[in-house]
């Protein structure tokens, strides 16, 4: 064979380098390789808009039935939540535009109710009333959803879901029964007690410790709630409570809106980094409270400096917070002594603390919208702006399988393992 022919053969041997077979070769230049473009810098904000209409995102804590019952028992104008509302955090227009899609209508029941029988569970009962009839009467905007499926349902159809947490247990009036009367009505959690010791544990808020955590009859309803598939809320109750309920429950619970107290040390309404971690161990999920008073230490030393000074204006002057002339002492009061200023950045804070500690699967959001008052950060004011939150973590890097999980992918997986656990046992 000749030498040309061993060099023929040999070349048909060798693999092609730097592209497949069967790919055309890019003849052999010297012009330079051409670089591909620059795209600049990523627009945060325009991405972040994006992924809010793309992503499902699930408010863990919305107090809107509260605001419109406030406003009947007061004979004043209803607010127009359907639509534009002029006042408050939350309407439809302002919902749309934020991209929230399955607020948790908070069922709020005050705690003073909880000594005369029968009120806490007709308060409650006044304010599902009116989200059912929320969705009822504009059906082309809303629709109720009592399974994850349903919010998915829903947001594939153009709806906001309007799901339904209790917020104070005090309406099941310490009969079991009471539960399933609730669950049959849509309630898919329940935040266990609110300002103040009731029949089924302590509050965060009081000091009583009535019954060093879980009385008997809240073990029965952890229990209970566990059968039918309601999301057990560690919200607002005492260390002691959690820690019983960890141990307790055989499904994850979630903290539908609490923030961390190492940002606010001796705030027992946060939750501690301990608590955080075992609640993640769990499987369940702490859901952020957009308050000022939950974000940092120097507004809530600030707010509650600002309570007392204001209360003593008031008691001087013989006259109630609700008053004409209570209005106006506390409205000048606080123009006279501005709070400290919170940014939406601060909530990202608390975001990233528990993604440190516990990891990114167990982190929501919980913002207390129509329950903080004014106290909301700046970007952050109302259900037309989580967009600015997105944009404040694309910022920081996270990616957007991580903002998915924090907007809802966490909270929907624990209200399905819960959901899942009750139709097995129910």
């Amino acid at each position: 064979m000749s030498l040309l022919s061993l060099l023929s053969l040999l070349s048909l041997l060798v693999p092609l380098s730097g592209c497949e077979r069967g790919a055309r070769v890019k003849p052999d230049t010297n012009e330079p390789a051409a670089v591909a473009a620059d795209p600049g810098p990523v627009d945060h904000h325009a991405l972040a808009e994006a992924l809010a209409h793309r992503f499902i995102i699930l408010d863990g804590h919305v107090d809107v039935p509260m605001r419109v019952t406030g406003a009947r028992r007061a004979g004043e104008p209803l607010p127009a939540v359907h639509d534009h509302a002029d006042d408050g955090n939350f309407d439809y227009v302002r919902a749309r535009a934020g991209g929230l899609d399955a607020p948790f209508m908070s069922i709020y029941t005050p705690a003073r109710l909880q000594a005369e029988p029968g009120e806490s569970k007709a308060f409650a009962e006044e304010n599902i009333d009116f989200v059912r009839g929320l969705a009822l009467d504009h059906p082309d905007k809303f629709a109720l959803a009592v399974t994850p499926d349903e919010v998915r349902a829903n947001f594939d159809a153009g709806l906001i879901s309007l799901a339904m947490g209790m917020e104070n247990g005090s309406p099941l009036e310490g009969e079991l029964d009471n539960l399933r009367h609730f669950f049959d009505r849509g309630i898919r959690y329940i935040t266990l007690t609110h300002s103040k010791d009731n029949l089924i544990c302590d509050s965060s808020y009081d000091d009583a410790h009535t019954h060093g955590g879980l009385s008997a009859f809240g073990r029965e309803v952890v229990a209970e709630m566990n059968r039918l598939g309601v999301m057990i809320d560690v919200s607002h109750v005492s260390d002691d409570t959690f820690w019983q309920v960890m141990e307790l429950s055989a499904v994850p619970v979630i903290a539908s809106h609490s923030s961390c107290r190492r940002f606010t040390p001796g705030f027992e309404r946060n939750m501690s980094d301990e608590m955080i971690v075992a609640l993640a161990e769990h499987g369940g999920v702490i859901q952020i409270n957009f308050g000022g008073v939950f974000l940092t230490d120097e507004y809530r030393a600030a707010s509650e400096r600002a309570r007392e000074e204001i209360r003593a204006l008031l008691d001087a002057e013989q006259v109630d917070w609700s008053s004409a002339e209570g209005e106006v002492i506390v409205a000048n009061y606080r123009a006279a002594h501005p709070l400290p200023r919170v940014d939406v950045s601060v909530v990202a804070d608390h975001i990233e603390h528990v993604i440190e500690i516990a990891g990114v699967d167990h982190v929501g959001l919980g913002s207390d919208f129509d329950g903080v008052g004014d106290s909301l950060p700046e970007g952050l004011k109302d259900v037309s702006m989580y967009p600015n939150l997105i944009a404040e973590l694309l910022e920081r890097g996270h990616s957007e399988e991580e903002i998915q999980k924090i907007c809802s992918e966490n909270v929907l997986r624990v209200w399905q393992a819960v959901e899942d656990h009750g139709a097995a046992h129910r």
